[in-house]
């Protein structure tokens, strides 16, 4: 009996299998969503097509990309191009398990381009209010969002801090470390006493707190729940509560924490790549995306610039000639007049125009050589 071919949803489905024994469940649950709008795109305008070998660019693909464009509510371009990706990375999957599928499905020029979004710090006044806000509510939930905030962690990442997550690295230096996280990745984040303090609160905070259910609670700094999504919910809810309760104007997420964290961090003289270590990121230029610059920090900038151009390019200080004539003339009086003189010439030529510093140099460097000529009469 002839073996009847897998449906379009069941090559899909059998793929998404595959992929869960590599990739994190949320990422597989992203592959789902897409699968499936994708899926009922295919089935809604195209009934007759039951094979993969019958996909097309034209009009399966494009007609695919209009659709996306034309959602309501509009999708960012950020999401369509997430969409291409990950239905890249399936059909391509799918070609190499040996499905006949054209290479050039899903080209370089269909994805849009990227959204380009400024830093999104809390404002220095909002910023200050709220972490008081969160220090006046002594409870788990805002103890733990003063940690993100003093140490530029993401959410999940506070969530999965184990409870020996404070390292000492010397005698007097401890680091709290970061477990694998987004990008795949471990790292140890430098912290200070208060930050110490921080976590010694969560621990004793955490001892009071209901034991739950969760057999590996204890392994944790944060107590472990059936539901999931049982603390991103908690901190997402207690920070807007905090927010809102400070004062402040704009919306409040637990991210905007990591982005004030960055923008501080740079304001109190840390170096770009040593914040990329602390921040985690693979590229730095994923980090400039976190900091922002405003018109204060470049005045500021500016002129501690200026203030270390003299000990930068410090100018040699030679003894000036006296207006009277010296009591001795000889070959020495005079090679020193002439680095005397080539010494004012240096002083006086950022004051001249272009045109003058260059007729300057000219005679500087006649001085020079009316300076290796005394030196040549000397030797002899």
């Amino acid at each position: 009996m002839k073996r009847s071919q897998p449906t379009l949803d069941e090559l899909f489905e059998g793929h998404i299998q595959i992929l869960a024994t590599t990739l994190r469940p949320r990422s597989v649950l992203q592959y789902r969503c897409l699968t499936r709008g994708f899926l009922g795109y295919l089935h809604a305008n195209f009934p007759h097509l039951h094979k993969l070998s019958q996909l097309r660019r034209d009009p399966h693909l494009l007609g695919w990309f209009r659709f996306l464009c034309q959602h309501n509510p509009r999708l960012r371009n950020r999401t369509r191009e997430l969409y291409l990706l990950e239905l890249r990375r399936m059909l391509r999957d799918l070609a190499d398990r040996g499905h006949p599928l054209p290479s050039d499905l899903i080209r370089r020029e269909d994805f849009p381009p990227r959204d380009r979004y400024l830093p999104r710090p809390f404002p220095l006044e909002e910023d200050q209010r709220l972490q008081q806000q969160l220090r006046d509510n002594d409870t788990l939930e805002t103890s733990a969002l003063r940690l993100m905030r003093a140490t530029g962690i993401r959410i999940g990442e506070c969530i999965d801090l184990p409870v020996d997550c404070l390292r000492r690295v010397s005698e007097q230096q401890v680091a709290l470390h970061v477990p694998l996280g987004k990008l795949h990745s471990e790292r140890l984040v430098p912290v200070d006493e208060e930050t110490q303090q921080i976590v010694a609160r969560i621990v004793e905070l955490r001892a009071l707190t209901p034991a739950p259910s969760w057999p590996q609670s204890q392994d944790f700094l944060l107590p472990r729940y059936r539901h999931p999504g049982r603390w991103e919910v908690g901190l997402r809810n207690t920070l807007a509560e905090a927010a809102r309760a400070a004062g402040c104007t704009s919306r409040a997420t637990p991210h905007r924490l990591r982005h004030s964290f960055a923008t501080e961090m740079v304001r109190l003289g840390v170096s770009l790549p040593a914040l990329m270590k602390m921040m985690g990121h693979k590229d730095i230029r994923m980090t400039l995306r976190y900091v922002e610059v405003v018109q204060l920090d470049l005045q500021r900038e500016f002129h501690r610039a200026r203030q270390n151009t003299a000990s930068l390019h410090s100018i040699p200080q030679l003894p000036l000639p006296s207006i009277t004539a010296p009591k001795r003339v000889d070959l020495a009086t005079t090679r020193q007049a002439i680095a005397a003189t080539r010494h004012l010439f240096q002083l006086l030529q950022p004051q001249l125009e272009p045109k003058a510093k260059r007729k300057l140099r000219r005679l500087t460097q006649r001085l020079l050589n009316i300076g290796y000529e005394l030196d040549t009469l000397s030797a002899k």
